[in-house]
């Protein structure tokens, strides 16, 4: 059973800096790719960044680029998510997820595992 478990969420000011974590557990496929996405209340999962293992590349959403940065090791199907120059806009629960068949950018709705989300919030 695919487990992935979120960690790093919290408050800050706006400028700040927050780390996120996603460790994976239980994946039964070797090739895949791991992300993050945004939700505000009563809206719908946003791309943030994604990383595909298989192809070497790394994807960000317009909003983030040059701000967040996203690593991990795939050794410990582990992904993290740097996210510096925080804006209020930036607020909202994150989540990871990860599926085999997601190569490059693509929407909440082709990725099929995800973790339960960590709170960000930016304050003005």
């Amino acid at each position: 059973q695919v487990q992935l478990v979120e960690s790093g969420g919290g408050v800050v000011q706006a400028g700040g800096s927050l780390r996120l974590s996603c460790a994976a557990s239980g994946l039964t496929f070797t090739i895949y790719s791991m992300g993050w996405f945004r939700q505000d209340s009563g809206s719908e999962r946003k791309f943030v960044a994604s990383v595909s293992w298989s192809a070497g590349n790394i994807y960000y959403a317009d909003s983030v680029k040059g701000r967040f940065a996203i690593s991990g090791d795939y050794g410990k199907n582990t992904v993290y998510l740097q996210m510096n120059s925080l804006k209020p806009d930036d607020t909202g629960v994150y989540y990871c997820a990860v599926d085999p068949k997601v190569l490059s950018i693509a929407p909440a709705t082709r990725w099929d595992y995800w973790g339960q989300g960590t709170q960000v919030t930016v304050s003005s």
